[in-house]
């Protein structure tokens, strides 16, 4: 076995049965992070930018299971650890940035309850939040005149006089002891109640967060996150793909619309403390029929110049595009997945270098891989083989990797003009 170290058990089985399910895990990402040093480092710059009190946003364009939403994860883990609040959520046909019957709050309430920090990285961190903001107020000379002092500028921004009477509502049940004003106070910033009545015969605010208006609260958020401590905000949104399959235009370009004005908040300084980073296919990036690049003033800001079109990536563009892992970035997964795997059931690995780049030969042979194969597919398929290795010790994984049932639709490798052979691009680590 090699000198990785050694990961704990209930985070290897995290590991191990998301990514055998396609699925990328919440927790545990160093441990099987390679590659992609380029693209973090961009986005870490970004985190640097949002501490000084600025606004990003990025998009990550990937196809199915090439990494992009591991990568989504990835930043979100350094982000924690950077000491910034991190809230994320999957677009769907029930969550998108706006819609007729509540779609874009439903994007935010899943925002909300996924709003995650370091010591509470599993999401549901907004009481922690507000208690960790109250606790420091308690402590200040003043406690008062501190409130006064960090809710007064939030307090002229859009929606800022609701936002900072519900606050000041909060600190005052904690003083209280209130826990029934407190749960009210949490079930309106998480976008809960359905009417201004609701809200107003709660707790006594003439208002309450809307699918027009959920967008403003984030960046209201931003600003207080910072005043309870925090660096700012990181919200991540995966699968635009779901606004690209909207079949109604009107409503898809309302949406792209939603877009457009959280990417000129961000680069006109109208958000601060706030990082947003958006995934999506090609496809429901770079359409121009149904994509985000329909939206003419979205194509016209976000589409590459003609040096990047080149061939020269831009890592310092609005829009990030994953290269594929290259074979070695590949093998040193694999490697590590092997050692997380014999860790948790508790064997000693047997699997050879050799024997992993012979897997890694197998599964880039088959017909199609050079267009079709992503990383998702190869880690499910070298799990599977990491199964039936752990449970079958007397196993000849060689004469397996050979074998028709494995190797299935593998053929002499088709290469077409300028591109590697595969058996060449191994040669360096045949042992």
């Amino acid at each position: 076995m090699s000198d990785a170290p050694r990961v704990p058990k209930r985070i290897a089985a995290v590991i191990i049965n998301s990514l055998k399910g396609g699925v990328v895990p919440r927790i545990g990402l160093p441990y099987v992070t390679v590659g992609r040093e380029r693209e973090i480092q961009a986005l870490l710059h970004d985190l640097e930018l949002v501490a000084d009190g600025g606004a990003s946003f990025r998009f990550l364009v990937g196809r199915y299971g090439a990494g992009k939403s591991f990568l989504l994860q990835t930043i979100r883990t350094h982000a924690m650890g950077k000491g910034f609040v991190v809230a994320d959520a999957d677009l769907s046909p029930e969550r998108r940035l706006q819609g007729g019957q509540g779609q874009g709050l439903a994007t935010y309430r899943e925002l909300v309850r996924n709003l995650s920090t370091k010591t509470r990285p599993e999401g549901g961190a907004l009481q922690l939040v507000l208690d960790r903001w109250v606790a420091a107020l308690r402590e200040s000379a003043d406690p008062e005149a501190a409130l006064s002092a960090q809710l007064a500028p939030i307090r002229e921004l859009v929606c800022g006089f609701d936002f900072t009477q519900v606050l000041r509502l909060y600190y005052r049940a904690s003083l209280e002891g209130s826990e029934e004003l407190q749960a009210g106070v949490v079930k309106w910033l998480r976008g809960e109640f359905r009417t201004k009545t609701e809200a107003r015969g709660e707790l006594g605010v003439n208002a309450c967060i809307t699918d027009d208006t959920w967008y403003e609260y984030l960046k209201l958020f931003a600003q207080f996150l910072v005043g309870a401590g925090y660096q700012g905000l990181v919200v991540l949104i995966d699968e635009l793909v779901n606004l690209y399959k909207i079949p109604n235009a009107t409503s898809r370009q309302y949406n792209y619309e939603k877009i457009l004005t959280m990417y000129n908040d961000t680069l006109q300084g109208k958000a601060r403390h706030l990082g947003i980073i958006m995934g999506g296919t090609p496809q429901s990036i770079e359409d121009r029929r149904r994509g985000v690049f329909s939206y003419e003033a979205l194509r016209s800001r976000l589409t590459q110049g003609r040096f990047a079109s080149a061939g020269l990536s831009d890592m310092l563009a609005p829009v990030i595009h994953l290269e594929p892992l290259t074979y070695e970035e590949l093998l040193v997964l694999i490697e590590k997945l092997a050692d997380i795997h014999a860790g948790y059931f508790g064997y000693e690995r047997t699997l050879t270098e050799a024997q992993l780049v012979s897997f890694l030969q197998v599964e880039f042979g088959r017909v199609g891989a050079d267009t079709h194969l992503t990383p998702r597919e190869v880690i499910r398929d070298f799990i599977e083989l990491l199964d039936i290795v752990c449970q079958n010790p007397g196993t000849d994984v060689d004469a397996l990797l050979r074998s028709d049932a494995f190797a299935g639709a593998v053929a002499a490798p088709a290469v077409a003009a300028g591109e590697k052979d595969v058996d060449a691009a191994f040669a360096e680590f045949t042992i």
